[in-house]
């Protein structure tokens, strides 16, 4: 009888186990997915790569979302429509903080592509001529970073600040004239343009030749603000499955996939010792 009373109580208390399990169980596979949001559709190859990686190593399921703008994949991490992006270098997520709440945090680099000068018409930065147009970001990071990417390559000289724009210009002696335009349509510019300053991923996806390039950014201390990073919400910057992934990225398996897709292009930033 008491054998009987036992089992009755193990069978009654079985679903309830099961009802208790049940959640448990759906909410660590829900951590487990992880949805990173990039910007146009070069990388979508290497995080297909870095998803087998996340797999193999961490069970980590990890999804893409493409975006066409710069602007986008931060609101979506802070209204949690995306766990992780990665598409923005530390200068441009700083702005964006500061604009926003300080809400978002890098928890990884990724890599750092210099920015370079690409033109139809000259084969040199020097043979850049008098009254040339020129067709630049005209988002504030980008923009900035242009003006001082021509500013090095000997074009113009700026103004001392942070983030210049073209405001910033003090001497322009070739009265070089600007087109401020979306990130992403500065290689289609080239077209209707003398030269253009233009993003590597954009120079990418628009199969755009290295050596089609005129001038190309330096490496040094002042690159830092130009890596690229992995950000999360700040709330959810020390999440062990967010880490994971980075760890994913973070391999020499990226590295050779780097070389062999864009050679000197884009530079793992984990390495990169700046002087």
């Amino acid at each position: 009888m008491k054998n009987i009373f036992k089992l009755s109580i193990t069978l009654l208390a079985l679903p309830l186990a099961l009802s208790i399990l049940t959640p448990i169980e759906s909410v660590s596979a829900a951590q487990k997915t992880v949805t990173v949001g990039i910007v146009g559709t070069s990388e979508q190859e290497l995080w297909k790569s870095v998803a087998k990686t996340a797999k193999k190593d961490s069970g980590i399921t990890v999804k893409t979302k493409i975006f066409t703008d710069y602007n986008t994949p931060n609101k979506a991490l802070v209204d949690g429509s995306l766990d992780l992006n990665a598409f923005q270098h530390t200068n441009f997520l700083d702005n964006w903080n500061k604009s926003n709440g300080n809400q978002l945090a890098s928890i990884g680099k990724t890599y750092l592509t210099p920015m370079r000068i690409y033109s139809n018409h000259a084969h040199d930065v020097k043979n850049i001529k008098d009254n040339t147009t020129i067709a630049i970001p005209n988002d504030p990071t980008n923009e900035g970073r242009a003006l001082t990417l021509l500013q090095t390559a000997g074009l113009i000289k700026l103004k001392k600040t942070d983030l210049p724009t073209i405001k910033d210009i003090k001497e322009n002696k070739l009265n070089i004239k600007f087109k401020e335009i979306a990130a992403d349509q500065t290689p289609s510019a080239l077209k209707s343009v003398d030269a253009a300053v233009i993003n590597a991923n954009y120079a990418q996806e628009a199969h755009l030749a290295v050596k089609k390039s005129i001038y190309v950014e330096p490496i040094n201390k002042a690159s830092k603000q130009w890596i690229n990073v992995i950000v999360a919400n700040k709330k959810q910057a020390k999440n062990k499955t967010y880490q994971a992934v980075v760890k994913a990225y973070q391999t020499k398996k990226t590295e050779q996939y780097f070389d062999q897709t864009w050679g000197d292009t884009q530079l793992p930033a984990w390495n990169i010792k700046l002087k």
